[in-house]
């Protein structure tokens, strides 16, 4: 306390003795313009280590005449990629898209996808808007999610990875989500950072089409809706703020004819189109999710990119901003390629991962049967039929028939992965069954009519995603046929579904089983169907429980939609 008073009345005294005060400086002029960066991740389900990306073709090792996919990403080069450009330019921010977690492989869902956000979290993430996949275990886990803690509803799973589990350091945004009982935002509509002297402002959105793509149940307390008007709604309020940018996250996609490396391009489709045409002007571009397609576009004249999924491309925009005018005066997009060939790996993401596997290897490695073939292909054909789709359904079938089930469906969109079998020679562990269905959900066997089961094909067609023709997967001996250019609720042939080969009969009664997911939807009651039994099967080794990302609702529940497409 002395040696400070003294140097106080030693600095007094020097100004008393001064005799040419010195001038003062004046105030640092704000610069004109600033250079910031946006790195954004969409759909990275938790993959915490690197996957094959079709984007990318390169020689295969073990005979240089093929070609394989690349593979790419992992939260390891992504923190490298982050590290190695924030050396070149301080000013950049990282974001999302949503879909950061759920759906995830065992590395990260058997720790409930606390070590994906908690590395997101250290690789310095500043938002993300949701995606429908934060809501896979509801709106209460999403909470603990982003607040910490250890009241979950896997109990098993929670806090295993860390103890307790600490937050998410960065923010899920939402402003088209509400809470039906007050009207009030689920979580924050928006968020603005300053960064390089720039404020800049993100609102995060998700599909309106949430509550027909997850458990109604998890979602029933809120309220989804319009994407664009809910993001307009917000923006006079930043701009009175003065934001010198605004940014939209959203997890809503398309599809484009052009390759995720063509930038500009113009030939996107699906319902980010109608989205971004009736965004406010001053929202300056689009980081884009859900469609699981890499592409870098132009809407209207904004910028609007998606990063294909599980970080195999980190979207970035380059952004010149006029301080003075506060407004953005240059964007140059671009997917840049997570490639652990070129990337260094960042040295904390690899501890983390490190934890992650030792914690969950025991279970991943666990064989849990054989194959007939290294691979089976969820690969669909013309019709929609893929191999490992129809294998599902048979083991689903197979599971319940002491039930009595006959019949047996499986939405393509709850298969994730190819089945391949990694435990050597053919066998297939534990880990490869759960990477084609990471969701966790029960059997459910139900008594539909002929008629309802007509009905029932029939909404699989309503909504279908972008340049997607996405059908149920079915079960041995049933067969049907249909005409997707033929009008809506006469696309199947009635005399065409059959099942051994006999015609079903309208009026009678058949067991079919369906996943937890499938057997949900509407809230409308069912005019007669005996209730679901089964509710609690176990499905078979070979067919991992699933919670679908494709919403099909029972013949007598209210028509939803049936092929979203993640």
């Amino acid at each position: 306390m002395k040696k400070n008073l003294l140097l106080i009345g030693a600095s007094l005294l020097l100004g008393a003795c001064s005799t040419t005060p010195e001038p003062s400086k004046p105030e640092q002029e704000k610069p004109a313009t600033t250079k910031v960066t946006v790195v954004g991740l969409n759909d990275f389900h938790g993959n915490l280590e690197p996957t094959s990306f079709a984007g990318v073709m390169v020689p295969d090792p073990k005979d240089p005449t093929k070609q394989v996919k690349l593979t790419t990403g992992g939260i390891e080069v992504i923190g490298g990629y982050l590290d190695q450009e924030r050396a070149k330019n301080a000013n950049l921010t990282f974001v999302g898209a949503g879909d950061l977690i759920g759906a995830s492989p065992v590395t990260s869902s058997l720790l409930r996808d606390e070590p994906s956000v908690i590395g997101l979290s250290k690789l310095g993430m500043q938002y993300s808007s949701l995606g429908n996949h934060e809501f896979d275990q509801g709106y209460k886990e999403l909470l603990r999610m982003q607040n910490g803690g250890c009241d979950s509803n896997a109990p098993d799973k929670a806090c295993k990875f860390q103890n307790p589990y600490p937050r998410a350091t960065f923010s899920w945004l939402g402003a088209n989500v509400e809470v039906k009982a007050t009207g009030k935002p689920a979580l924050p509509a928006y968020g603005i950072q300053e960064i390089g002297g720039a404020r800049i402002a993100f609102i995060g959105a998700v599909t309106k089409t949430t509550p027909t793509i997850v458990s109604p149940d998890g979602v029933a307390d809120l309220k989804f809706l319009d994407e664009a008007e809910s993001i307009n709604k917000y923006v006079p309020e930043l701009k009175a703020k003065g934001v010198d940018a605004i940014i939209v996250l959203i997890h809503e996609g398309g599809v484009s004819k052009d390759g995720f490396d063509k930038p500009a391009c113009g030939t996107l489709t699906g319902p980010i189109v109608n989205i971004v045409n009736k965004l406010d002007p001053a929202v300056d571009a689009v980081i884009s999710g859900h469609t699981h397609q890499g592409y870098n576009c132009v809407v209207n004249g904004r910028t609007v990119i998606q990063g294909d999924y599980y970080g195999h491309l980190l979207q970035r925009l380059d952004m010149t901003i006029d301080l003075q005018k506060h407004k953005v005066t240059d964007i140059r997009a671009a997917n840049v390629v997570m490639d652990p060939n070129t990337i260094t790996k960042n040295a904390e993401m690899t501890a983390l991962v490190g934890r992650a596997k030792s914690l969950t290897d025991a279970v991943k490695q666990r064989a849990i049967g054989s194959l007939a073939a290294p691979t089976i292909s969820r690969t669909t054909n013309a019709a929609g039929e893929s191999a490992l789709g129809d294998l599902i359904a048979d083991s689903q079938l197979a599971a319940t028939a002491d039930r009595g089930a006959v019949i047996a469906f499986m939405n393509p969109g709850g298969i994730r992965a190819d089945l391949n079998a990694t435990g050597g020679g053919t066998t297939v562990t534990f880990g490869d069954a759960y990477a084609v269905q990471p969701f966790g959900n029960t059997l459910v066997v139900m008594d539909l009519t002929g008629a309802q089961i007509k009905a029932l094909l029939e909404q699989q067609f309503d909504n279908p995603s972008a340049g997607q023709n996405r059908v149920l997967q079915v079960s041995k001996n049933f067969t049907y046929s249909y005409d997707s250019t033929a009008a809506a609720g006469n696309r199947v042939d009635p005399a065409s579904i059959k099942l051994g080969g006999v015609t079903l009969d309208p009026a009678k009664t058949y067991r079919v089983t369906l996943n937890s997911f499938l057997s949900t939807g509407a809230t409308t009651s069912p005019p007669s169907p005996r209730a679901p039994t089964c509710c609690n099967c176990p499905t078979s080794a070979t067919s991992t429980p699933s919670r679908p990302t494709s919403s099909l609702t029972p013949a007598w529940r209210a028509a939803r939609r049936t092929a979203s497409s993640n």
